[in-house]
């Protein structure tokens, strides 16, 4: 007798977690969504709420909604999953797009989805195999992508926290003119953020934004190095064309494409 329920779950394991075309089609699509909801995000700053963005927020969150009990019940973990930092941040972005009791409030959290995407092992593993060069500059990619996410969750949470009480911040566009300012320590002071609220987030730019920055352009001009633990010691990191590691002389069989 057939089973539909664990045939489902073995489907959406594959579509979750395998390493197949399939598999690669599905998280491709997935990121590809949630990159059209922050840029949903941001362009609804510049239209008026009715009822069509109503609709449409209602539609993203249940879209989450269904992605994230697919991945709960595939989960061998759920409970882990769910009280995970991520787990937590994808239900208040599914209340506050369902049941939306603080307004947008919470709609920034979607841009850590990002985050979570593009750090997953599968996707990880996907890029390097899908995008030439990916493995070789994986480090300062990641490094760059981290910094990118950071300006716009912090381009999207100070736009709902100030938008309604700053004057000064009316759309995406005076967020993320500020937030760009505050990390670069520019500080041209033709926008501030109001409140002590407003001053701990502009802290937070600050220290986090920079240190992020420092840490791009630090493996921008580092030359790079080969990720691959060494059998008999386990340092990770190796130049490209090492042959022996460099802390036990272990001979090495780093993968390399050949390219330059």
């Amino acid at each position: 007798m057939s089973h539909p329920p664990p045939r489902l779950r073995k489907r959406l394991r594959i579509l979750y977690e395998s390493a197949g075309p399939v598999g690669d089609r599905f998280r491709y699509g997935l990121l590809a969504f949630d990159l059209a909801t922050v840029a949903w995000l941001v362009t609804s700053s510049f239209l008026p709420r009715g009822p069509h963005t109503t609709t449409i927020d209602i539609v993203i969150g249940l879209v989450f909604l269904a992605d994230l009990l697919a991945r709960l019940w595939i989960a061998r973990r759920p409970s882990r999953e769910v009280f995970s930092l991520w787990g937590v941040a994808d239900l208040l972005v599914i209340l506050s797009l369902l049941v939306p009791i603080w307004g947008e409030g919470l709609a920034f959290l979607r841009v850590l989805r990002l985050y979570r995407v593009f750090h997953s092992p599968q996707t990880l593993e996907q890029l390097r195999d899908d995008i030439p060069g990916f493995r070789r500059n994986e480090q300062a990619l990641r490094a760059g992508l981290n910094l990118l996410i950071f300006i716009f969750a912090m381009t999207a949470l100070v736009y709902e926290t100030q938008s309604k009480v700053n004057a000064d911040i009316r759309d995406y566009v005076d967020a993320l003119y500020f937030t760009i300012s505050a990390l670069s320590t520019t500080g041209f002071g033709d926008i501030t953020l109001v409140g002590p609220m407003g001053k701990l987030l502009s802290v937070v730019i600050m220290i986090f934004g920079i240190s992020l920055f420092l840490r791009l352009i630090q493996l921008v001009f580092r030359p790079p190095k080969a990720i691959f633990p060494c059998p008999t010691c386990g340092l990770r990191r190796h130049d490209h064309d090492a042959v022996h590691c460099k802390a036990c002389g272990t001979v090495l069989a780093i993968p390399d494409d050949g390219a330059d």
